[in-house]
């Protein structure tokens, strides 16, 4: 019975480290997937960060949102679970890529339904697909249904990664590459082009940050 109760807590233990590390890894990306939607901006477009952050409002640039916060994320909660979790690695694979491919899924969706897209349905489609992959990533890391793929995963992430770095700059003339602030309205464009000057003098006030032409 006391040889129940060990393996009953020991379980119980591994369990709640694994959700520790769930929660860490969706809070880490929404955080960060937020604040890398204007590091592109804030940089001054400086080139180099343009790889790993939207450069523009397109569906592919946002995309990044999850790619590489996720990622990153991944190689630390890969090094910290691995012994306990064997199957980790390959579930945090297929959840980057799980909650890459999720934000043109919902938006599409939703923006077929409604006929338009929403700046607050935009910012949910993110939520979501942060949530959804790190759901995903915590019931393969138990299941272990996609460990026998983990290679042809890593090839994929390492395939998506070398395309956002070659579309940054030569992006396909398609629809999921198309800036999406293009087609704002004239007075909105106005709006949020004013919006960005007060944010940049707002930031050259507080960090003396150089100040950049905005996009519209």
């Amino acid at each position: 019975m006391i040889y129940i109760n060990i393996i009953s807590f020991s379980y119980s233990k591994i369990m709640n480290i694994l959700k520790h590390y769930t929660i860490k890894g969706i809070i880490f990306v929404l955080i960060t997937g937020t604040i890398s939607h204007f590091i592109y901006e804030w940089s001054g477009n400086n080139s180099v960060l343009g790889l790993f952050f939207p450069i523009n409002e397109s569906i592919w640039e946002h995309m990044k949102l999850c790619f590489f916060p996720i990622l990153l994320y991944s190689f630390y909660m890969n090094n910290k679970l691995k012994t306990e979790y064997p199957c980790v690695t390959s579930s945090l694979l297929f959840g980057v890529l799980f909650g890459t491919l999720l934000i043109p899924v919902i938006y599409y969706t939703y923006s077929g339904i409604l006929g338009y897209h929403n700046m607050v349905l935009d910012i949910a489609t993110f939520i979501v697909s942060v949530l959804l992959a790190f759901l995903v990533i915590y019931r393969l890391t138990l299941s272990c249904s996609v460990t026998a793929y983990q290679e042809q995963l890593k090839l994929l992430v390492i395939f998506f990664a070398v395309c956002f770095f070659v579309f940054t700059f030569y992006p396909p003339n398609i629809g999921i590459f198309i800036d999406m602030s293009i087609l704002l309205p004239t007075k909105k464009k106005r709006r949020r082009y004013i919006q960005q000057h007060l944010r940049t003098f707002y930031l050259v006030a507080r960090g003396g940050f150089e100040p950049s032409t905005p996009r519209v």
